[in-house]
Formats: structure tokens, C-alpha cells, sequence
């Protein structure tokens, strides 16, 4: 009998064999998060890259009320004919659109085979129009990140520089390690000048390499540095270099009890 899922596996090779888009999941933190975390996806994208902006974060931690777009809708309604995928994605200003995705990244596990299927075709053809895809996480879900967190290759936190943004940080960074999570890109957000945000990212460096003891990567200040380079520069750990294939074949694999 043929494995539906060995079918997937091999429509991931013949669909990332040029180059995959790069699957970051990203966390933002401080009074001003939601601001944070869509100016650092359009900075990013003003890099002349097409940035798919998979938003799983709820409530006030949610891309959509700042951006002006409909709620309620979720990528979990495609499956059951409800929606389309050019429904789905929503048209953000610099960004190759926003599709959210709470009930999706939750329900993944649940999934039966032939509903995996479907959404992992879904988010291939997202990822194939993509250069890089932001999966954008709530601070108070990282002590159980979702499986789009997890199967993501890097990590990125964007960090306001402030008291809350610090504390909101390390307790993010500490959550993420306790569950498996490695080394961690950190944007800082708000910072007064390139000093003040160098010492920021210095002093949670520090913090973080005392008590967590995971890696942190400085990638830049939002307002002013190259983001995306950062992110995809050559050369990348091996996971990151593969982005959206890794990213898959992790979701394929999410909830089996054996290895797909």
C-alpha cells in the first residue's frame, strides 16, 4: 500500500528544489508589541523580499485590528470548503499578505491524514510565492508553542527596549528553551539611538546566557538596520538554508506516532 505521506514528502522535494523561502517564527514583546511586530515584518519585506506573514497570535496579541482586517476568518476554514486560499490571504501594504492561522496551528495534531494533507498543500502554495514567512506568535503562547512554532528553522524575537520588553523577553527566551527551542535571533525595537540598542541586547544576552543558557543572535535595531539579511545570509545553519522544506516535512510529521 502507498503511504499518503511518503506522496506529501516527495511533492516537497519536486516543490523546493529551487530555493525554499526562509520560515522564521517570530515573538514580539513591550507596551507597543503589535506595532513592533508589523513594522519589523514590513522592514523586512523593504528588503525585496515577498514576506508571508502567518499570524497565529489571538486577542490583543493579533496582527489584524492594527492592520484594519477582517476577523474571525482562520486558515482552518479552508478545509471544509468555507473559504479559499485567495479569501484566506489578506492584502497587508508591502507584504505578500497575512493569512491568519490560530485555529489551524491548534487543530494541526487533531488532524486526520487527508486533512493534513489539504492544509499542507495550502501552505505549499503559499510558500511558493513567498521569499521569506513570518510565523507571528502571541508572547503568553510560548510556554507551548504551536506546531508552527516548533517546526519553524529559526527563531526571532523582536524586543522593545523597555523594562516590560526586557521582562516580556527573557520570560519568552526561558519559555521557548523549557520547551525545546535553540538559539534565537533578537531585533531591538524603540531603542534611542544604536548604542542604547546595543546595550539592551548586551545586558539580555547576559541574562539570558546566566540563567537560560540559550544562544541569542543580534540581528539589528527595527527602525534602522537590514533585518532580512540577517536572516538569510549566506552561509546559514543547514535547517535554515532548507526554510520552508524543513518547515513541512516537520508539519507532515506532527502528531504521527511514527516517523514520516
Amino acid at each position: 500500500m502507498i503511504d499518503g505521506r511518503e506522496d506529501q514528502a516527495a511533492g516537497l522535494r519536486r516543490l523546493f528544489r529551487q530555493t525554499p523561502p526562509a520560515v522564521v517564527a517570530f515573538y514580539a514583546t513591550g507596551r507597543h508589541r503589535v506595532h513592533h511586530a508589523i513594522l519589523a515584518a514590513q522592514r523586512i519585506a523593504g528588503q525585496h523580499h515577498k514576506v508571508l506573514l502567518l499570524d497565529e497570535a489571538v486577542g490583543d496579541n493579533a496582527l489584524a485590528g492594527a492592520l484594519g482586517l477582517e476577523l474571525g476568518i482562520d486558515l482552518l476554514q479552508m478545509l471544509d470548503g468555507r473559504l479559499t486560499l485567495p479569501e484566506l490571504l489578506q492584502p497587508v501594504p508591502g507584504l505578500f499578505g497575512r493569512v491568519p492561522a490560530a485555529a489551524a496551528a491548534l487543530a494541526l495534531p487533531l488532524l486526520d491524514e487527508a486533512r493534513r494533507a489539504c492544509l499542507l498543500e495550502a501552505l505549499r502554495v503559499l510558500h511558493h510565492h513567498a521569499g521569506i514567512v513570518l510565523i507571528h506568535a502571541g508572547c503568553d503562547s510560548a510556554r507551548d508553542p504551536s506546531p508552527f512554532v516548533q517546526a519553524a528553522p529559526q527563531r526571532l524575537l523582536v524586543a522593545e527596549a523597555s523594562a516590560s520588553g526586557a521582562s516580556e523577553a527573557y520570560c519568552v527566551i526561558k519559555q521557548l528553551a523549557s520547551a525545546g527551542a535553540g538559539s534565537m535571533h533578537v531585533a531591538v525595537a524603540q531603542a534611542h539611538d544604536a548604542a542604547d540598542a546595543r546595550n539592551f541586547f548586551t545586558s539580555l544576552r547576559a541574562l539570558v546566557r546566566h540563567h537560560v543558557g540559550v544562544p541569542l543572535l543580534w540581528l539589528g535595531e527595527v527602525e534602522r538596520d537590514d533585518l532580512a539579511a540577517g536572516l538569510t545570509r549566506t552561509p546559514a545553519p543547514p535547517l535554515a538554508r532548507e526554510g520552508g522544506a524543513v518547515f513541512l516535512r516537520r508539519l507532515l510529521g506532527a502528531g504521527f506516532s511514527t516517523n514520516a
